[in-house]
């Protein structure tokens, strides 16, 4: 990976002079003789960023009166070192490690070489925490935490093609700091209490990591009739200029950046995850307008409007609220199985929960067992659960720069308790829904009560076949082991000769491997006790670590790996209908995804080329000629271990997740397509009926 990266940077480089002129996006402003020349660029933006002149809206021209003249613009872009990573770490000579042998990496060179400890994974586009997002979400954070500091009410984003532009009309950046404030790491106003008391952004990390990892990075800042910009490429700036407006314009900030290929790779923005991410912006900040594209975003009622989306038509009662200054939440039943939950920190969204959610737990079943003076069990209060929350924490502690986990532990008494005196307020004022949470309760408590032998007689039969799961090929990390589980997966396959070619393939560390016999159950519309008698499910549920309880899993990620055929298909249908109709939240947590594998091998006698798409191969079959020759590969099991070594290696992976736009579409897509055979599902196989051959072709 790392000589295909020195690869596309080099390339960058040599076609450097002659985008120098393209590569400005923007009109020129009328400014005066005076104003500091652009400095001549050797480093190249992205070809569709460089060519396209994109007009912005609502920044202003400067007056000719008083323009500053900068000295201290970079003339030329230094080269950004990429360095390629050993497989196996090499012991130097004590004679080899000499005064040359130190390196000085400036701050967004270090962001560059080491992007994921800033923004975590890279990805293409194709995963919703893939790096591409993270820049936007750390732009659009710093605008949203101006609303949340009570300045400006609107935001503005635009996402087309690679290039993103931001607009908020808060304060804007301090004029005479706008260029520390995003190339210098630690420069920021998040430091200070007294002006972001409820901070989203990186402190001092999120602009600079934004502006390190673009191919073309721009801010403009406008305060009391002033307007200050700088310009950067791959980091490092190539122009600034400050003066009057010559016209006044609302004070904000405007940034505009192109996530950088040679970091990136080929990259494709996702509207639906972005989407998502405005809307859930939207739902944590009531009064917040913000404009996607042209299309506005807005909620009157908050995490009420998040929660209702979400479970429309399915809740047992009418969806309860608390809002408070630091702590918001909604919340209530359906029939679903297992427990769904949608948490947030100073409005960043925690996908792996935290300590706030724990302590919100904890204080919601405190609060239900005080209100009605019992003692039931936390599972059975919880279970077909569904519920918003929102905690504002000063200085809040992330396990990781990407925010999915809060660490915070002495936020959790003032949490609990307020949650317990919240509900029991909502509980007191709504006896109806009141009564059906009970209810509800203690249908649970009897489910959990039958459930308890079922488990039992299962653990009991699966103890006599096995000590070990039989189909089970293990890893040596999981979870639990912290860091070096991160990315452990598990696939689960169809078949021996699967498992077998990538048993031989995988990487015992962290990679498992289990192996169905064949075609699982259909387990749509039976009861839950009906996954415990069946062998094969229950020994999945074993080697997953969720047979007790879904917090007990073991594997970062649970990857369904079937062949691309009907009956691989209808495998994985299977495995999900099993996955929505009993533990939804592993799904809803983003931890299903599908191993997608070439399709196509093109080769002749110097060079190999795997296709994913039919439109891949036609690439390929041009680039190799007419001699090539190509493969349709048919199922996994005729892929050689050698090969697909290469398709499941942490750079070479297709993964595509599994998603739910919406909870409250499950158990209609689930009937529909899993249930009793319908006129209005013959119909739509029949219009959409495929054959093999039509799918091999």
């Amino acid at each position: 990976m790392g000589g295909k990266t020195e690869k596309k940077t080099s390339a960058v480089k040599k076609s450097s002079a002659k985008n120098s002129k393209a590569s400005k996006p923007e009109p020129k402003q009328k400014i005066s003789k005076t104003a500091t020349k652009t400095a001549k660029k050797t480093t190249a933006v992205k070809k569709s960023a460089a060519k396209e002149k994109v007009p912005v809206k609502k920044i202003p021209a400067l007056k000719k009166s008083e323009i500053k003249k900068e000295s201290n613009v970079v003339s030329k872009t230094p080269d950004v070192s990429v360095v390629k990573a050993s497989a196996k770490p090499v012991a130097l000579k004590s004679k080899d490690y000499g005064d040359d042998k130190i390196i000085h990496l400036d701050a967004l060179e270090h962001i560059r070489l080491r992007s994921g400890m800033y923004i975590g994974r890279l990805g293409d586009g194709s995963n919703q925490n893939d790096g591409i997002y993270i820049l936007l979400k750390e732009v659009v954070d710093n605008a949203v935490d101006e609303f949340i500091m009570g300045f400006g009410k609107k935001i503005e984003i635009e996402v087309k093609d690679s290039r993103v532009k931001v607009r908020d009309y808060g304060r804007g950046i301090p004029l005479g700091k706008v260029v520390e404030c995003v190339s210098e790491i630690n420069t920021g106003a998040k430091y200070n209490d007294d002006v972001f008391q409820f901070s989203v952004g990186m402190n001092g990390v999120g602009t600079k990591a934004v502006n390190a990892l673009s191919s073309y990075f721009r801010v403009v800042s406008v305060r009391a009739g002033q307007c200050a910009e700088a310009v950067f490429e791959q980091g490092k700036l190539v122009s600034q200029r400050s003066g009057n407006l010559k016209q006044k314009q609302p004070d904000g900030t405007y940034f505009e950046f192109v996530p950088d290929e040679a970091i990136f790779g080929k990259y494709n923005f996702n509207m639906e995850f972005v989407e998502k991410r405005i809307w859930n912006y939207a739902y944590l900040n009531a009064g917040l307008t913000l404009k996607l594209n042209g299309k506005e975003y807005k909620s009157d009622n908050g995490l009420f409007d998040l929660l209702n989306k979400e479970i429309e038509g399915t809740s047992l009662y009418a969806i309860g609220s608390y809002q408070g200054d630091r702590l918001k939440f909604a919340f209530t039943h359906t029939n679903s199985y297992g427990e769904n939950y949608f948490s947030f920190v100073n409005g960043q969204y925690t996908a792996d929960g935290g300590t706030h959610l724990a302590a919100f737990k904890e204080g919601f079943v405190k609060g239900i067992n005080d209100f009605y003076g019992t003692s039931y069990k936390s599972e059975d209060i919880r279970e077909g659960m569904a519920a918003a929350v929102l905690v504002k924490v000063k200085d809040p502690v992330f396990e990781s720069q990407t925010k999915n986990k809060l660490g915070n532990t002495d936020i959790r008494q003032w949490i609990v308790s307020e949650t317990q005196s919240g509900l029991d307020d909502w509980l007191h004022h709504n006896p109806e829904a009141a009564k059906k949470i009970q209810e509800k309760i203690q249908a649970n408590e009897k489910l959990r009560t039958e459930l308890s032998a079922v488990k039992k007689e299962a653990k009991e039969a699966a103890r006599k076949i096995s000590i070990r799961i039989p189909k089970l090929k293990d890893c040596r990390f999981h979870i639990q082991d912290g860091a070096k589980g991160e990315n452990s997966m598990i696939f689960i396959t169809e078949g021996d000769s699967a498992s077998g070619t990538m048993t031989h393939s995988r990487n015992a560390d962290y990679q498992a491997i289990f192996s169905l016999r064949g075609k699982p159950e259909n387990m749509y519309g039976k009861k839950q006790s009906e996954i415990y008698k069946n062998d094969e499910l229950y020994q999945l549920m074993m080697a997953l670590g969720i047979e007790q309880d879904v917090e007990n899993l073991k594997y970062s990620k649970i990857v369904i790996a079937t062949d691309a055929d009907n009956d691989g298909f209808h495998i994985r249908n299977l495995v999900m209908t099993f996955f929505l109709g009993y533990f939804e939240e592993l799904v809803t947590s983003g931890r299903i995804f599908i191993l997608e594998t070439p399709l196509f091998r093109v080769r002749n006698k110097k060079e190999n080329i795997y296709c994913y798409s039919e439109e891949e191969r036609d690439k390929a079959q041009k680039k190799l000629g007419s001699s090539a020759e190509t493969t349709r590969f048919k199922g996994l099991g005729e892929i050689s271990p050698s090969e697909f070594k290469d398709f499941i290696s942490p750079e070479t992976i297709h993964l595509t997740p599994v998603e739910i736009s919406q909870l409250k579409m499950v158990p209609k897509l689930l009937s529909f397509y899993m249930g009793k055979n319908t006129p209005e599902r013959r119909a739509f196989i029949e219009k959409h009926l495929l054959s093999n051959a039509d799918i091999d072709a």
